[in-house]
This record gives C-alpha cells, structure tokens and sequence, in this order.
C-alpha cells in the first residue's frame, strides 16, 4: 500500500507512555464484571460499546480526559496509522460535502496495555475499536502484529482496513445511525438485538470498502496484491471464523459482526461501488 501518498493526521494522540485511568463510565462507576465481560465479547469481535451501553446509559457522556501528544515523527508504524487516518479524513469529508453535511474528524488514540474511555477501560487485550461516547478510535499497535500471526490476515492494507472499519463506526456515529440502532437493540430480544449488530458492522465493513474505493481513485494508494488483504482480513475475522478457532461450535443466532462471507461481500460492495448508498445493509434482502 502506497499510504505515504496521503496526507497524515494531526488527530492522532499517544497514550502509549499512559499508564490506564480510573474504571469510569461517564460520570458514573462501573463494575469489574462489565468490564470482564466487555473484554470477553470484544475478543470476539463485539463492539465493547454495545456492552457498556447495555449497563447503563445508551448515550454515555464523554469523560474528562487528559489531552496526549502527536506521536513521534520518526515512529514508522504511527506515522502509518496516521496517513490513514488522513486519507479517511480527506475521503468523509468529500463525501459528507456532497451531500450537503460536515464530517467531523474522530480522534485515534495509540494506547499500550491500557486506558480510559468514555465507554468504560479499553484494554490491549480487545482489539481496535470505536467509542461514540467521546467520537474517538483506540488501537493498540501490538493488534496489528496479531492480526498477521493469530489471525492469519498480514500486510498493511490488512491494517488499513481495520481502521477504515472502525472509521465507518464513526461515520455511522455522525449520520445518528448508531443511535438508532442501539436505542433498537435496547427494545429486542437477544436474538434480534445480535442481528441488528451484525448489521451495524457489514454497514461500517461497506463503509471501509468505500474509502478504499475513493482513496485508491484520488491517490492510487492500492498496489498488487492489496485487496487481497483487505479480503483476507475480513474473512480472517468473522464470526464464523472465530467461533471455529475457539473451539466451539457454529452458532449463528451469536454472531455480532457477520460471517466471513458477509463481511468480504460488504466490504467487496463499498470497494467496487464507492457509492455510501449501496451500504444501506438494514434495508438489503441478503446479507
């Protein structure tokens, strides 16, 4: 992946050198065992939002939290996350503009170990993911590393997808889909409340495939063999898949995010297409 074509971010914070915060939700206490649980389901691909929502508060205040410095220029994997994160931003504004709104620029947020969101503790043990309390994405590094050895997905386009991901999860945040869809899942069982989960995240995967499509058009950032990658991922974290590598069985009803051919068609349909309104996966037929 050509990512040095794209402009880098300057909404990148660096809490690597942060020790983790006090176990707050909002303005407001949360037991260990949400966070238990929470690491748990994110380990399986569960936004940790969902869970701690699921505690309290749908719509979560944003908690008072220390601002981070930029991370250091000469830190190659950084700066890495850091011209995506700009192409993302250059992409969704475009995008936004065209239909006549502003896109709001999310904060990322490098972390290592542990720290505190506006949606409860995030730790390293989760993975990426998306805080609409405080509009911020936390990845800890360390995951990219995983997600060549533990989950079979290697290469930088395999990373950049993760983040485009996670970026869609922000732009749902925007368009006050999440919201939506969280108020929904409050009102349903637990069948229909995974269902709509699943929907919510093939619409972020589409979301991803929509970056790419425009990034690549503007700045041919794609080269030989990356969307392989991008596809690759997708399927190395599906549903499916996971259930598979832990041990247990196939259990459909469960699935949070979507299968791995869900997640490769979604994320295949905002690629080929580039048009956001093909990614409307609460109204498609087939998923």
């Amino acid at each position: 992946m050509r990512w040095n074509r794209s402009r880098a971010s300057e909404n990148v914070e660096d809490r690597r050198d942060q020790g983790g915060g006090g176990r707050r939700l909002g303005g407001r206490s949360i037991g260990l065992g949400t966070v238990v649980i929470a690491v748990v389901a994110m380990l399986l691909g569960v936004d940790p939002s969902v869970v701690f929502n699921l505690a309290g508060d749908p719509n979560p205040p944003t908690t008072q939290q220390q601002s981070a410095p930029p991370p250091p220029a000469e830190d190659t994997a950084a700066r890495f996350v850091s011209h995506v994160l700009g192409d993302t931003e250059d992409t969704w504004r475009t995008l936004f503009a065209q239909s006549g709104k502003t896109y709001e620029d999310p904060k990322l947020v490098l972390f290592s170990g542990s720290t505190d969101t506006a949606c409860g503790m995030g730790q390293s043990a989760s993975g990426p993911f998306y805080c609409p309390g405080d509009r911020k994405v936390y990845i800890d590094l360390t995951f990219f590393k995983e997600l060549g050895s533990r989950f079979g997905a290697p290469g930088d386009f395999a990373q950049a997808y993760v983040i485009g991901h996670e970026v869609g999860h922000h732009v749902q945040n925007l368009l006050g889909i999440s919201g939506q869809v969280q108020a929904e899942r409050q009102r349903s069982d637990a069948v229909r409340a995974n269902q709509l989960s699943v929907k919510l995240e093939l619409q972020a995967d589409c979301f991803a495939g929509i970056w790419a499509h425009h990034a690549d058009r503007s700045r041919q950032v794609l080269e030989a063999g990356d969307i392989d990658e991008g596809l690759n991922a997708a399927t190395a974290i599906g549903d499916d898949r996971l259930q598979q590598q832990s041990g247990g069985h196939v259990v459909p009803d469960s699935f949070t995010h979507g299968s791995s051919a869900q997640r490769v068609r979604w994320f295949k349909r905002g690629l080929e297409s580039g048009d956001p309104a093909v990614c409307n996966s609460f109204k498609s037929a087939q998923l």
